[in-house]
């Protein structure tokens, strides 16, 4: 059995190691799929030396079973479905619009609530660097890279630490590069390869995007220069500047 992530900080560390080849890039934006893949994609940016912002995409829950995907909407107004699991299920127009409208509600609250009025993050030829705390289905992670592809990134990157290989295998072909730290056979679900996998709240999100604003605002020479030996030593003794 492959080791578990103690949380999502750990998580977050060891899979930076696997993105180093990103680090003090200008063109690299980090964008976390909230709310558990922020604190992930915050000791991603910090180690990258890149931006943080989230990117909000909600999942489309089978009516008859909340927790099993559908498929996503995204920012920008982007959906995607998984038309072989809604044939298969059975679900009609009007039961998918009445989940996509609760779900809309939704993602205009948390963009509202995470970004307090400042606008989406600008990836027009950008590199952006999609995180999220692990994928099952990756139906909302397609629906991400659909949207920022929308809105003219110019290389779309794909990191989570935990995900089954048949859904990593699925990403390589929509991604320019997919990166997942574990991928465990038999996978059965995201939490269970998390000793801490307690839900992030809506505060932890908003103090982790303000203190990422911080440390990506300071000048260049108070960071770290040389790429360490070690980036996982690297991210833990690395210290947000005032």
């Amino acid at each position: 059995m492959a080791a578990r992530f103690r949380d999502r900080v750990d998580a977050g560390r060891r899979l930076a190691v696997e993105l180093r080849s990103y680090r003090n890039d200008p063109d690299v934006r980090v964008l976390a799929l909230p709310r558990g893949g922020v604190p992930v994609a915050y000791e991603v940016a910090r180690e990258l030396h890149a931006p943080l912002d989230v990117f909000i995409v909600r999942k489309l829950g089978l009516p008859q079973f909340p927790e099993l995907a559908m498929g996503a909407i995204a920012s920008g107004g982007v959906m995607v479905l998984d038309d072989d699991l809604v044939r298969r299920a059975g679900v009609t127009d009007a039961q998918l619009r009445a989940v996509a409208d609760v779900e809309r509600r939704e993602l205009a609250r948390r963009e509202e609530r995470y970004r307090g009025g400042r606008g989406a993050p600008d990836v027009a030829g950008r590199t952006v660097i999609l995180v999220d705390d692990g994928l099952a289905t990756g139906s909302t992670m397609r629906a991400a890279i659909s949207a920022v592809r929308q809105e003219g990134a110019k290389r779309v990157v794909v990191a989570v630490p935990i995900a089954p290989p048949e859904t990593c295998e699925t990403l390589r072909m929509e991604a320019d590069d997919t990166v997942c730290a574990l991928t465990p056979e038999p996978f059965v679900a995201v939490g269970r390869w998390y000793e801490d996998f307690t839900q992030t709240s809506d505060e932890e999100v908003q103090e982790l995007l303000a203190d990422a604003r911080a440390f990506t605002s300071a000048p260049r020479s108070r960071m770290p220069l040389p790429l360490p030996m070690d980036p996982l030593d690297a991210a833990a003794e690395w210290k947000t500047p005032p």
